[in-house]
């Protein structure tokens, strides 16, 4: 039994090392310590209805310090009857007081409380844990968070969706951030950053572009942003061509027998996915990158039915796997318990559809969900039937983004299938910013690095753009791999001269 004695031992290390590297800071007394002194207050006597007490929110079994939650209109006119919630917790560090960080889930239409309460926020419940503890890893740490859920449509947010692109999203999710800033004057003039994840990919460089060519609009210093696993192009780019390759280099977890991987490889040479990468993402690019064949004519992106390769392999691994995470492709039985029931859980209730959570943070006592099953932007009644009519942002203003900021980080987990990182690679090499197109030389593995942990992923850096993907994360980044996100958050905000440490 040496081998099996060898194998205990060395978990038992890997578990001291692990305790080591999250330090005192996981235990609720310290975190408690940590949040007796208040980072920020204010003065205006309006902040004092949104305040929330650490020590009452259910189930949380330590004090999470003083923070601020509620809806807020997106305009001064009184009978505005549209509103954002968020939550607002100051910084963990006051020396970082000078920051703030803005966080928007993606879907379109999913809520930001799942990232607050899953992903980067001071308190932690994940898949499978018992109850809430203390994030050592939560992005308070290193500024002012706001998490807010938006557009309209959107978790606890209020009123009719009237948007039918990413230009009306900012503007209404600036006409929110100028009435909050009202009520939180002292937050104006801070160093501000837009985060998010999934379709944050449009919305937060929409969100960005809007501020910066509408100079005074906020009164706030956008300085970069950061988006994870994001919608940046079109379906073909994002999941089709890549999708194939990625489950041959996943065989692991996509266990299907050679007649079905002989019809996906039929999808695949006859649509133009199979040498697409191989063919067309080169360093530098050799010019504008071509919608593969598999794209029907005169369309933006449209693939035709027979081309149609991503759902059919996740169709097919969904039956083998009957718990497969489109999201982190590694996972399988048990199914863990998760309180927001998304993307799937075997919990009986959900926790922000309690009344009693939803008085702790004055959110209105409806129906909670993780994500809308109404169009957010508008309905069939308005343009586009409810589609969002913006331009993918790599397509459109994210080189004016780049270019205007002083830091843009994008993260990829390679665990990820519903938008895979070569995916995000092609939208990159088929963009234009800062006078080239694409990154100029190759993106090297193995040279994305966390401290104490060793290698963690591969990273660029070119022209203000920075380019990091995670081993071991599927799409919800900060949640999988929070130590590696952290990192890359740190250096968005200027605390480190690069992501890897």
């Amino acid at each position: 039994m040496q081998g099996f004695e060898d194998a205990m031992q060395i978990q038992r290390e890997q578990l001291e090392r692990f305790r080591e590297f999250m330090g005192p800071q996981v235990s609720a007394p310290e975190f408690e310590k940590r949040q007796s002194e208040p980072t920020i207050t204010f003065s205006n006597p309006a902040a004092e209805q949104f305040f929330v007490d650490g020590t009452s929110i259910p189930d949380v079994n330590f004090d999470a310090g003083p923070s601020w939650a509620g809806l807020m209109p997106i305009s001064g006119d009184p009978n505005e009857t549209r509103k954002l919630f968020f939550w607002f917790w100051p910084t963990q560090v006051a020396e970082n007081g000078d920051k703030l960080i803005f966080w928007t889930n993606g879907g379109p239409g999913c809520s930001s409380l799942e990232g607050f309460i899953q992903e980067n926020g001071p308190i932690s419940w994940s898949w499978g844990q018992s109850e809430p503890t203390p994030n050592p890893f939560s992005w308070t740490r290193v500024a002012h968070g706001l998490w807010v859920e938006q557009p309209v449509g959107t978790g606890f947010s209020q009123g009719t969706p009237n948007i039918t692109n990413d230009d009306e999203l900012a503007a209404e999710l600036t006409g929110f951030l100028e009435q909050f800033l009202e009520v939180f004057s002292e937050l104006k003039g801070k160093d501000f950053f837009l985060t998010g994840e999934s379709y944050a990919g449009f919305y937060v460089p929409y969100i960005a572009n809007f501020i910066y060519e509408h100079p005074g609009s906020v009164d706030l210093n956008l300085k970069g942003i950061w988006i994870a696993d994001p919608s940046l192009s079109y379906g073909v780019v994002q999941q089709e061509i890549p999708a194939l390759r990625f489950a041959q280099a996943n065989k692991n977890v996509f266990p299907f027998n050679s007649s079905f991987w002989d019809e996906l490889q039929e999808i695949s040479d006859s649509c133009g996915y199979t040498d697409y990468l191989d063919k067309f993402v080169t360093f530098p690019p050799a010019g504008q990158l071509p919608f593969p064949a598999g794209v029907v004519p005169g369309t933006l992106g449209q693939v035709s039915p027979n081309c149609r390769i991503h759902s059919p392999i996740q169709r097919a691994v969904g039956v083998i796997n009957p718990v497969f995470d489109v999201y982190r492709v590694t996972d399988t039985f048990p199914n863990l318990c998760n309180v927001l029931g998304f993307p799937r859980s075997t919990q009986k209730f959900i926790y922000f559809n309690r009344t009693d959570v939803q008085d702790a943070i004055h959110a209105p006592h409806i129906e909670w969900s993780s994500c809308a099953d109404q169009n957010v932007y508008g309905n069939v009644f308005l343009a586009g039937n409810g589609r969002d009519q913006s331009i993918p942002s790599m397509l459109s203003i994210f080189p004016n983004v780049i270019e205007k900021s002083e830091r843009t980080v994008v993260v990829h987990g390679l665990a990820d299938f519903i938008l895979i990182a070569e995916g995000t690679r092609i939208a990159i090499q088929n963009m234009t910013w800062n006078g080239a197109q694409g990154f100029q030389t190759p993106i090297e593995n193995e040279t994305f690095t966390v401290q104490n942990f060793g290698v963690f992923g591969n990273q660029h850096i070119e022209r203000g753009l920075t380019y990091v993907e995670f081993y071991f994360s599927g799409h919800m980044t900060p949640q999988f791999v929070p130590w590696a996100a952290f990192n890359t958050i740190s250096y968005l905000v200027g605390l480190q001269d690069s992501p890897s440490t």
